[in-house]
């Protein structure tokens, strides 16, 4: 079972996402804040993260080099989400792709399944 590490503040948008990965057979980790992430990434080892660029402490583009750093997720597939066009940013940064807010959800399976699979 794949497993997704969720990076977002939002906690609709995350008990949606969760749920839906869930059913489509992904084991689910979240991490509400920033601060969070490289900790218990070391913690579950998730295989993909979906990390909203706005958060507390910092912007993903800054967590995704904190989790870049770390040689274990050197290659782990990071997908940055906003509702601002940062997409030059998220990539730059080593993001795998970013989705532009809002993005339908359902669509996230296939996503995942090709950067897995990559």
């Amino acid at each position: 079972m794949p497993r997704v590490m969720i990076v977002d503040d939002d906690r609709t948008t995350v008990r949606l996402l969760k749920t839906l990965l869930e059913l489509d057979g992904y084991d689910v980790s979240i991490a509400p804040t920033a601060a969070e992430v490289v900790t218990l990434a070391q913690e579950v080892q998730p295989d993909l993260f979906l990390m909203d660029y706005h958060l507390d402490e910092m912007d993903g583009v800054q967590v995704v080099n904190h989790i870049r750093a770390l040689p274990a997720f050197r290659h782990t597939p990071i997908i940055i989400t906003s509702g601002m066009n940062v997409e030059r940013e998220a990539l730059a940064a080593g993001a795998s792709r970013f989705l532009m807010k809002p993005f339908d959800p359902e669509s996230l399976n296939t996503l995942f399944r090709s950067l897995l699979n990559a």
